[in-house]
């Protein structure tokens, strides 16, 4: 029952000095908001970003056969040569992943390939992609004009093509490629689209002299060598941090598809398109621990503004203190009650604070871009938690000087 009187008693204090109250609350509640703001609006900023990024390739990964880029031996020793992914197996992947991420197939048919048209003739230097349904999206190629492969192309092997920019300028200069014909590997296709110029930067110079080809067709293409097309697949997740979890399921999907005995490495080898969602990770977690930083100082300015207002309240309540003591209260009681108090203050401004973070980091987060409006539960309990923790810190000392007053000296107190 003390405990609970000491809490009343503590609340009808802070009402009776209600100005004070509020004056320090906001100390706390300007800590409370510079941390869970500037941590809320790198969330926000974050989620954004992801987005955006999610279109750059940061939400997929590639699957290889491994070693596909290796040449000649290393340290004197031949690489191991690994089997080509082929097309059942390329498909079977992605049969078993469809329910988890959108996969694209696709396989290079050739290289340094001379395309020609009616009248003109490009240098060796094309190459030939052959695609799914998938590929254009999953590579980020955009159509600048003319139209993707159609279900009964895909299905059926047709030889239709879309080209790259460069091989438009060089054979097409003052014609509309689109209903066209040109002809590559002893071959006519029909162009139906060409893709928009991606210029020298994120690969697009090689996107530029790239023809893309419906899968199907590709397969009908006689290949020199092995005769054998190596697959290559893309995986697009919707949420790029799941990333991992996906990356490691595939991994053990692929396994099972390559039949890769337990215990021996893989046979392929999955790179992961993010590199600018990881750099992206990295530099807001230094954000975030700026933020901290930031809010941390904030607070420990509030907290001993919170103390020096404490052991004002006590010098003001001395006579106070001595009627209490001399009516039969304990140090331990006087102690609680200044405790509570304390707490109580920092709780209020604590509450205040988080509400006018979440407010301020929103708003900063949506002059970037939409991402959302982001409640950061985490941030605000640590928040709180950090509250109760400065009230408990700045608090201690006060209560300790009130509940050690001599109750005699303490009434003759002016």
């Amino acid at each position: 029952m003390n405990l609970i009187e000491n809490i009343l008693e503590g609340l009808r204090a802070i009402q009776g000095n209600l100005l004070r109250t509020v004056l320090t609350g906001l100390i706390i509640s300007f800590g409370i908001m510079s941390l869970v703001g500037i941590l809320t609006a790198v969330d926000g900023i974050k989620h954004s970003l992801d987005q955006t990024f999610s279109a750059l390739g940061a939400n997929a990964f590639d699957i290889q056969r491994k070693g596909a880029n290796n040449r000649g031996n290393q340290g004197g020793r031949a690489q191991k040569v690994y089997p080509v992914i082929t097309y059942e197996q390329a498909q079977k992947y992605k049969d078993l992943m469809s329910d988890k991420a959108k996969v694209s197939l696709s396989a290079y048919v050739s290289g340094a390939t001379v395309v020609k048209s009616q009248t003109d003739k490009t240098n060796p230097n094309i190459n030939i992609v052959a695609g799914d349904e998938n590929y254009l999206q999953a590579q980020n190629l955009n159509l600048a004009d003319g139209r993707d492969f159609s279900n009964f192309e895909q299905e059926n092997g047709v030889n239709v093509a879309i080209i790259g920019s460069e091989v438009k300028n060089n054979i097409f200069k003052n014609t509309n490629p689109i209903g066209q014909y040109v002809t590559f590997l002893g071959r006519r296709f029909k162009v139906i689209g060409m893709l928009e110029e991606r210029g020298s930067s994120m690969g697009g110079n090689a996107g530029d002299r790239t023809i893309v080809i419906p899968l199907a067709t590709g397969r009908q293409i006689p290949i020199t060598g092995n005769g054998t097309l190596n697959y290559a697949i893309k995986t697009v997740i919707p949420k790029p941090d799941e990333l991992n979890y996906v990356m490691g399921e595939a991994t053990g999907v692929m396994r099972a598809v390559r039949q890769d005995n337990l215990g021996q490495e893989e046979s392929f080898e999955i790179r992961r398109s993010d590199s600018l969602l990881q750099s992206l990770n990295e530099i807001s977690g230094y954000l975030k621990v700026g933020g901290f930083v930031i809010g941390f100082i904030t607070l420990l300015g509030a907290s001993v503004g919170l103390m020096n207002i404490m052991l004002v309240s006590v010098n003001e309540r001395t006579r106070e203190i001595g009627v209490r003591k001399a009516l039969g209260a304990t140090s331990h009681q006087i102690r609680q009650q200044f405790l509570i108090e304390s707490i109580v203050i920092c709780l209020l401004g604590g509450l205040t604070g988080v509400f006018l973070g979440i407010l301020m980091g929103n708003g900063i987060s949506a002059l970037i871009g939409d991402g959302g409006f982001i409640v950061p539960w985490v941030w605000v309990f640590v928040g709180l938690s950090i509250c109760i923790i400065v009230g408990v810190i700045s608090g201690s000392y006060p209560a300790y000087r009130a509940s050690k007053l001599d109750p005699i000296e303490a009434l003759r107190y002016e």
